[in-house]
């Protein structure tokens, strides 16, 4: 059986190309025929993966229900906008014995669902997995090394994983806390804007530290209201995914932060990127959350007013200075 990536965006081409050096056959399903035909006939997708190329054991096709009836395991990379869509789309075409393993970082705006839980609204499949971790897809295109984490509650989907991703390049590490990792997933896209504002405006390192280690805190608060474990966000889906996403120049929220504090504006920004951001949902989400659950996050807030409420960066990074002290260790 072929392994059913869907979503051929940057993330989504790459860990079908991951698979496919690992020797599996890859259905990817995309929307787009000029993607497929590119994929098919060149072995590229220039659009979302620059000029690296894709291993020939990658298929790509619009043909959803192809891809999903030939196949036992199923990758979900859509973007969180349309991930209930598609998993919608699907739900009849799945069986209660398919596995799922998403890589989606972001939440559903107007529910504060994570994906697997839309997952298990939307279809029969209860052996889900989560994917995430620090990835930069071009560092694994060029096959630089990296390690990631897929959180599950079922041996056979932790085994699936590894066997899919896991290689002489690629570590694979198993957690059981999904809640934490997919928040941690969700929630350092947010603070990776403010890293791009800190790189714009220069102001150095320090600040940069300031940030991660503030910003890290947030992030736990957060998802510990929701039951997420402490400790999983200092692995490699907390602590791991945001230093490389605040420092990154290839980091998309990143990119997004750096242009914004440049004075362009956020549409522009977004049309610019060419990609999907998704801290700039997640900061709408991630805002309510707080404000509902009355969780201290001063940078997600400040995030939010700079995406969503057209505040200058400058000012908000001022006003974040200017804040009354916290116990270092605030959880």
């Amino acid at each position: 059986m072929s392994i059913c990536l869907l979503g051929s965006g940057n993330w989504g081409t790459t860990l079908a190309h991951l698979m496919a050096c690992n020797g599996h056959d890859v259905k990817l399903w995309c929307r787009s025929r000029s993607v497929r035909d590119e994929i098919n006939k060149k072995h590229t997708n220039r659009r979302y993966t620059e000029g690296f190329p894709i291993h020939k054991g990658v298929q790509a096709s619009n043909d959803l229900r192809a891809c999903v009836d030939s196949s036992d395991t199923i990758i979900h990379v859509i973007p969180s906008k349309a991930f209930r869509e598609v998993s919608r789309t699907i739900a009849h075409m799945l069986r209660p014995d398919h596995v799922i393993i998403h890589a989606t970082k972001g939440l559903e705006q107007g529910t504060q669902k994570r994906m697997s839980e839309i997952l298990c609204e939307e279809t029969c499949v209860r052996q889900i997995g989560v994917l995430s971790g620090p990835n930069i897809a071009r560092e694994i295109l060029a096959d630089k090394p990296a390690g990631t984490v897929i959180a599950t509650r079922f041996p056979r989907v932790a085994a699936e994983a590894q066997r899919l991703f896991a290689g002489p390049r690629f570590r694979v590490y198993d957690n059981s806390d999904v809640v934490g990792v997919e928040m941690g997933g969700a929630l350092k896209n947010i603070i990776a804007i403010a890293g791009g504002v800190i790189a714009a405006l220069e102001l150095g390192e320090n600040a940069r530290s300031l940030l991660i280690t503030r910003g890290l805190g947030e992030m736990t608060r957060i998802g510990m209201s929701f039951g997420a474990e402490a400790p999983t966000f200092m692995g490699l889906a907390g602590m791991g995914d945001l230093m490389v996403t605040c420092a990154s120049p290839h980091s998309r929220n990143h990119r997004l932060g750096r242009a914004m504090a440049a004075g362009t504006g956020l549409e522009e920004a977004l049309a610019s990127l060419g990609m999907v951001a998704e801290g700039v949902n997640t900061s709408r989400v991630a805002h309510e959350i707080a404000t509902e659950r009355r969780v201290y996050a001063p940078v997600v807030e400040a995030v939010y007013q700079m995406v969503h409420e057209d505040r200058a960066p400058s000012d908000v990074a001022r006003e974040l200075m200017l804040m009354e002290a916290r116990p270092d260790i605030d959880l």
